[in-house]
């Protein structure tokens, strides 16, 4: 018997022939990685057995699909820290994606149409990832995209068709998606799953996913022809979200030397996180509304048993402050210099919030009323800087306070932070019938990232296309070079706490003022306050 690590950093007992098949599959892997300039190997050599892939679109990227980076969490393994998969003998075709993680499925929810949203199976199986490599030896050392989908920790999936990764692939990355476990079976806290982690911790099951896949990557990616050590972590929305996690957690130090959050940088006051023992209160009151005495009763229940997929995509369910994979606050972390600190590159949306049904076009008394409850004492001088009568006063003032918000996070991050970060805001609307209501919408960017407009039923223009080909631009020059700046591109200026300007991408891509002074200050004022808002 022999004692190895796994992803979470506690230990298992292996037999001694499985541990030398591990032994054999590194000892290969690093041979395909010696530089004999070969083309890349097919079928491909990972830790835990060949996998062969599938030709894109175009034939000189290669997609693997649905290769598991994790054993299934099912049975006693659910709410468990993730182990590692299991060894395959034979080849695995990884041609296809694998089920997706528990989540209510639905065609569209406006303004994400069909392109956004996950629609094959669902299962607790579902802890896999998939690579898109162009790379034509092991030895290419490319660098290396790892995306978190959103879905608000409730939704998503790899399989959503605007994350395929070939376009990026051709453009010189190793794309890597990946998914992880969500809402109640991602995220459920108990007093008895603290006490049988042996870290007093429990929650947060999807962020220790997304953990092991990045141990997944270090481990096997320069087979694929990507370089372990420059690896870019990105995601929009909760995946944003996720990337901001994994710079606060300890148990990725060193797995990944970017990181990309796209509509997830903002600072309020009470934008707080649940500590364990409030989270454990909650698990407690769930296991009660469902009968069960114990955990035990709970992992015999099917997942249709415990999940209602009935209705709203969100639930209490989401990553808490457990005192080991995330020991405090992101705010506290980046306030102690304790963060995994890696260039940056964020930004949001001009219409964050226009999925909301009143957006933009609430009567201005109502809209009064609003800022009245939402501000207090502020609220007059906030209505001299956005008159209620005014007819751009309530998309502009939701517009300024997200730039000034990301402002003010980066300037947080810049008081320990000894890495660059780069600040953007998109504006550009995609074209289509509802252009007019939702505008540049959360997460609208995404499909331009990904130059993945051939997946959406949208009459795009000349204009759409050269935006997919710069902004593409961009992200593959931050994920080489830790800047996004490169050849033909509008200089994109590092955030500077003394320059209130964010990089403007759309119908004109150039540095941009976040607000002027007058409107940056109240927002500093009120974001301070205990109280205060997002929106």
């Amino acid at each position: 018997m022999q004692l190895a690590e796994v992803a979470d950093g506690t230990y298992y007992w292996v037999t001694m022939s499985r541990s030398l098949t591990i032994a054999a599959s590194l000892f290969l892997v690093t041979l395909s990685v010696s530089p004999l300039n070969a083309a890349l190997a097919a079928p491909v050599r990972t830790a835990s057995g060949l996998v062969s892939g599938l030709a894109g679109a175009d034939p000189s990227v290669t997609a693997f699909k649905g290769i598991p980076f994790a054993a299934p969490p099912t049975g006693d393994l659910r709410w468990r820290a993730p182990k590692p998969p299991v060894a395959w003998q034979e080849t695995r075709k990884a041609e296809q994606f694998s089920d997706s993680c528990i989540q209510k499925i639905v065609p569209e929810r406006k303004p994400w149409t069909t392109e956004f949203m996950a629609h094959n199976q669902i299962s607790e199986d579902c802890l896999y990832l998939n690579v898109w490599t162009a790379a034509k030896a092991a030895a290419d050392k490319r660098p290396v995209l790892v995306w978190f989908h959103g879905g608000g920790y409730n939704e998503g999936s790899t399989a959503v068709p605007v994350y395929d990764g070939e376009e990026l692939a051709r453009k010189g990355l190793v794309v890597v998606t990946v998914n992880y476990r969500l809402g109640l079976i991602g995220y459920l806290a108990h007093p008895e799953l603290s006490k049988e982690s042996g870290h007093n911790a429990s929650g947060n099951y999807g962020t220790l996913d997304q953990i092991a896949a990045l141990h997944w990557v270090r481990q096997n990616i320069a087979a694929f022809g990507g370089d372990p050590g420059r690896v870019t972590i990105a995601g929009q929305s909760a995946g944003a979200s996720s990337v901001h996690n994994m710079t606060a957690s300890p148990l990725a130090k060193g797995l990944f030397h970017r990181a990309i959050a796209e509509s997830g940088s903002a600072v309020v006051a009470n934008n707080r996180v649940a500590g364990i023992r409030e989270a454990e209160q909650a698990g407690l009151r769930f296991a009660a509304s469902k009968g069960a005495q114990s955990i035990q009763q709970l992992r015999a229940m099917s997942w249709k048993d415990l999940s209602d997929l009935s209705g709203s995509p969100t639930s209490g369910f989401r990553p808490v402050v457990d005192g080991w994979v995330l020991p405090e606050s992101l705010a506290d972390t980046f306030a102690h210099g304790t963060q995994n600190d890696v260039p940056t590159l964020t930004g949001m949306t001009a219409d964050e919030g226009s999925s909301a049904k009143d957006y933009g076009t609430i009567p201005a008394t109502e809209f009064e009323a609003q800022v009245q409850k939402r501000f207090g004492d502020l609220a007059r001088e906030f209505l001299k800087l956005y008159p209620a009568t005014a007819d751009q006063s309530q998309k502009t003032s939701a517009r300024e306070q997200g730039m000034v918000s990301m402002y003010l996070w980066a300037v947080n991050r810049a008081k320990t932070a000894k890495t660059k970060a780069f600040t953007y805001y998109w504006n550009h609307a995609e074209p289509g019938p509802d252009q007019a209501r939702y505008g540049a919408f959360h997460t609208s960017e995404v499909p331009y990232v990904f130059n993945t407009l051939k997946q959406s039923n949208r009459p795009w223009t000349p204009l759409d296309h050269k935006l997919a080909e710069v902004v593409g631009a961009y992200w593959v020059n931050f994920v080489t070079t830790a800047d996004p700046n490169g050849k033909d591109l509008a200089p994109w200026p590092a955030f500077d706490p003394k320059s209130a300007v964010t990089m403007e991408i759309g119908d004109k891509t150039a540095p941009r003022p976040v607000a002027d002074q007058a409107r940056i200050a109240f927002f500093a004022r009120y974001f301070t306050r205990p109280d205060a808002t997002a929106r």
